[in-house]
C-alpha cells in the first residue's frame, strides 16, 4: 500500500486524542476520503451497527483507534467497563471488516499488554509470558484479544490485519479529568491550577520512582501511517520513544514547562503501578521509522494546547 492518500480510510475514535492525530496526519498526507462517525452515529459495541456502517461506507482501510481509556484510578475502579467495551470494539470492528471486504486493518493496542515483570526494554516476544499488572489487567486483556483477533484472522483468512502497540501517549486533545486522566495531562492540569492559585505545593500520586516512556501522539500517527505503507508488516509492533524517566523526574519537567515554582510532594499511599515500562523499538526502527518530537518540546506544545482549550471551554474532562 504505497499511497494512503488514495485510500478510503475509516478512523474509528476520531474525536479522541489518537484518532484526532491520525486524522491530522492523513489530511496532511493528502487524503480527502476519510470516513468518521461519532458515538451518537455509530455504537461500536453493537455488531449489527458496525457491519451495516462498513457495508454502506465501504472503506478500504480501517484504523481501530477507538477505545475506552484512562489512568490507574479509572482502570482500577471500572474494570468491567474497560474489559467489556474494549472487547466489543475490537471484536466488532475486526469481524465486520473481514465480512465487508476491508483490505487492510490496523488495530491500536497499548504497552500494558506486556507482563508486569517483563524484561526491559519490552520486546514483542514477551507477550503472555507472565502475569499482567493487576491495576489495568481488564484493559490489557481486551487489547491482547484485539491483537490476537488480527493475528488469527490474518493467518486463517489471509487478510492484512495487523497491530501497533503504542507506549504512553500525550499531546493535543488529551483528557484532563482530575482523577481519570493519564499521568501527563493530570500533571499539566494540577501544576497549572497550582500556579494560578499560587499554591505552595502540589501532590503527585505514588512514590515517583516508577519509570515510564512517553510518545507524542503526532509521532504515533506518523508511525502508524508508516506502518500502513509496509507491504508485509509484523502481526504486532511496538511504537515508542525509546527512552524513559522516573515519574518524579517527569513531574519536575512538567512543573518547569508550566512555570510552577512550588514544592512537589509524593503521596505514597497511592498505587505506583508497574515498576517500569519501556518498549523495545528495534522492530519498528528496522522498518525505517523513528520518533521526532522530544519530550520537553512535546510537553510545551501540550501545555499550550491545554491552555487554549481551557480558555475556549473545549478541554476534555471525562
Amino acid at each position: 500500500m504505497a499511497n494512503l492518500a488514495s485510500e478510503k480510510v475509516f478512523v474509528s475514535g476520531h474525536r479522541g486524542m489518537v484518532g484526532g492525530a491520525l486524522v491530522r496526519a492523513l489530511n496532511n498526507a493528502g487524503n480527502d476520503s476519510l470516513v468518521t462517525a461519532s458515538r451518537s452515529q455509530l455504537d461500536l459495541c453493537r455488531q449489527s451497527e458496525v457491519e451495516a456502517f462498513l457495508e454502506a461506507q465501504k472503506p478500504t482501510v480501517v484504523i481501530v483507534a477507538a477505545a475506552k481509556v484512562g489512568g490507574i484510578h479509572a482502570n482500577d475502579t471500572y474494570p468491567a467497563d474497560f474489559i467489556y467495551e474494549n472487547l466489543m470494539i475490537a471484536a466488532n470492528l475486526v469481524h465486520a471488516a473481514f465480512k465487508t471486504g476491508v483490505k487492510r486493518l490496523l488495530f491500536l493496542g497499548s504497552s500494558c499488554i506486556y507482563p508486569r515483570e517483563a524484561p526491559q526494554p519490552m520486546p514483542e516476544s514477551c507477550l503472555l509470558t507472565s502475569p499482567l499488572e493487576k491495576t489495568n489487567e481488564a484493559y490489557a486483556i481486551a487489547k491482547i484479544a484485539g491483537l490476537k483477533l488480527c493475528q488469527h484472522y490474518r493467518a486463517q483468512h489471509g487478510v492484512l490485519f495487523h497491530s501497533a502497540m503504542p507506549t504512553n501517549l500525550y499531546g493535543p486533545g488529551d483528557n484532563y479529568h482530575p482523577e481519570n486522566s493519564h499521568v501527563i495531562p493530570a500533571l499539566l492540569r494540577r501544576f497549572h491550577e497550582a500556579k494560578v492559585a499560587n499554591a505552595p505545593q502540589v501532590v503527585v500520586w505514588g512514590s515517583g520512582k516508577p519509570r515510564r516512556e512517553f510518545l507524542h501522539v503526532d509521532d504515533l500517527a506518523a508511525g502508524c501511517l508508516h506502518l500502513l505503507q509496509a507491504d508485509n508488516p509484523p502481526d504486532w509492533v511496538n511504537i515508542g520513544s525509546g527512552s524513559d524517566l522516573q515519574i518524579g523526574e517527569l513531574a519536575q519537567l512538567v512543573a518547569e514547562v508550566v512555570g510552577y515554582e512550588g514544592k512537589l510532594v509524593f503521596d505514597t499511599s497511592k498505587p505506583d503501578g508497574t515498576p517500569r515500562k519501556l518498549m523495545d523499538n528495534q522492530r519498528m526502527a528496522s522498518l525505517g521509522w523513528n520518533p521526532q518530537i522530544s519530550l520537553r518540546t512535546g510537553l510545551t506544545g501540550a501545555y499550550e494546547d491545554f491552555k487554549k482549550s481551557l480558555a475556549s471551554g473545549t478541554a476534555r474532562s471525562v
